[in-house]
């Protein structure tokens, strides 16, 4: 109870469209149904492995997975993808459970040699998608509106 959860969606695919050297679109796609709890912080006491079940089968119902089983983020049109210092700014179009609302994101990028990696740190209202945020006990334990969502990826450059 009371804990702080680090979740992980383990199916996703990232496209990026170049023209010349830089990028120009990005699209996002996440299986929910890929939903896993890595580890739960804080708590009474330690996160069982029958409460990360029951906690993925909260999170399907929220999110309405039967009948949205993806979440999408799509940077795809002008002016939709901007240098910054230290990567792009992406405004583009996040979908979750059948809405739809403009999204910022900063995708940092780091030059390891013979790879990039690219990591964004976000947050999302789940209000904003109709989402109410799980709740217990008359509210006294529940999920905060706002979750923060990253990503981190590395991916090798071509030869």
């Amino acid at each position: 109870m009371g804990h702080r959860l680090t979740i992980v969606m383990k199916r996703w695919q990232a496209t990026v469209g170049w023209a010349g050297a830089e990028p120009v679109t990005a699209e996002l796609i996440v299986e929910i149904d890929s939903f896993e709890v890595l580890r739960g912080e804080g708590g009474v006491k330690a996160l069982s492995g029958p409460e990360k079940v029951l906690v993925k089968s909260n999170a399907m119902k929220s999110l309405d997975a039967a009948h949205y089983p993806q979440i999408r983020f799509i940077a795809d049109g002008a002016g939709q993808m901007a240098k910054i210092a230290d990567g792009y700014r992406l405004t583009g179009m996040l979908h979750i459970r059948g809405r739809s609302r403009e999204q910022v994101i900063d995708l940092r990028t780091e030059d390891l040699g013979e790879a990039w990696r690219m990591s964004v740190e976000s947050a999302v209202r789940q209000t904003d998608y109709g989402i109410k945020p799980y709740s217990l006990l008359m509210g006294s334990l529940q999920v905060a509106d706002e979750v923060s969502v990253s990503f981190t990826a590395v991916h090798a450059k071509d030869g």
